[in-house]
């Protein structure tokens, strides 16, 4: 689900006064609202890849047993820290599961969508052809003969 922002990056009358507003008051201030509003949309796919590419880091270290430096210590109940790590192992588990079953929808949906310029791209040659011999015919039939 995609956040709604108070600001979306595009040419809006708000976003060109923050613009102005901010070269007025501090230059570099400016050309950070002008950077958000050319390459804002590209923030969630940075925040996108930025959390795989920690997941995959953490988990690295949850695998070679290196000690996290934000874990929970261990808190002296075997039970319960027997449990929690495999709750812990479950969820990296699923969590991989899920990034897999995202990257797998994801190549699917760029598929179809090839597939579906494809579709239309095709339509337009044989159109374009169809409509190349119907001028030629036209044409032919417009020269006098002699």
């Amino acid at each position: 689900m995609r956040s709604q922002a108070l600001i979306r990056p595009a040419w809006t009358p708000a976003t060109i006064a923050l613009m102005v507003l901010g070269f007025m008051v501090y230059w570099p201030l400016g050309f950070a609202v002008l950077a958000y509003i050319l390459w804002g949309d590209r923030l969630e796919l940075f925040r996108a890849d930025v959390g795989r590419t920690t997941d995959r880091v953490m988990a690295g270290f949850r695998r070679s047993g290196a000690r996290m430096p934000f874990a929970a210590e261990r808190t002296g109940n075997v039970a319960f820290d027997d449990w929690r790590e495999g709750e812990l192992k479950r969820l990296d588990e699923e969590c991989r599961r899920l990034n897999e079953a995202s990257a797998e929808f994801e190549s699917y949906a760029r598929e179809l969508r090839r597939a579906k310029d494809q579709e239309e791209f095709d339509r337009f040659m044989s159109d374009r052809a169809r409509n190349r011999r119907g001028a030629e015919v036209v044409d032919a039939e417009m020269v006098p003969a002699r």
